[in-house]
């Protein structure tokens, strides 16, 4: 199966979490209101129309341009004409699935849902898609630095 393939299997994947997720969020809680998880965890719905951290509040299309290009340039510089072992593919379809799923809630309800929101520290609310990206990201930076040691040795 080709690479473009195996990735978008997973990517869509990572978005239908993502957006099943969100709507569930969306359709029980109002904004605003929480739910106790743990003594430190909560589910919190709110809308962030910023970036992480809400940088950019309010530059809901800005963003979501962003987010494009981000992805095309993604796509240039580490999928196209590249040999991919099975966990770039997996490490890329994540990184994509959560770049997508938050594009989605800004071009739909012009702005992403956040609900994890971790009381241990003073921290943003967040949602699976930045954990994705977030993690799809220090995956690639481990890989990358992996493989550079090796070919340094």
């Amino acid at each position: 199966m080709k690479k473009e393939i195996k990735i978008s299997i997973i990517s869509i994947l990572v978005i239908l979490i993502d957006q099943i997720i969100k709507y569930i969020i969306k359709s029980n809680l109002n904004i605003y209101e929480s739910i106790k998880i743990t003594k430190h965890l909560f589910i919190t719905y709110v809308e962030n129309t910023g970036g992480a951290f809400s940088i950019l509040s309010g530059n809901v299309f800005f963003l979501t341009i962003i987010g494009f290009i981000c992805l095309v340039l993604f796509y240039i510089f580490f999928i196209r004409n590249k040999e991919l072992k099975k966990y770039d593919i997996i490490f890329y379809s994540i990184f994509i699935g959560g770049i997508i799923g938050n594009m989605i809630d800004r071009i739909i309800n012009k702005a992403v849902i956040d609900y994890i929101d971790v009381r241990l520290f003073d921290f943003a609310i967040f949602n699976f898609a930045d954990i994705c990206i977030v993690i799809s990201i220090i995956l690639i930076i481990i890989r990358s630095d992996l493989l550079e040691n090796r070919r340094k040795h």
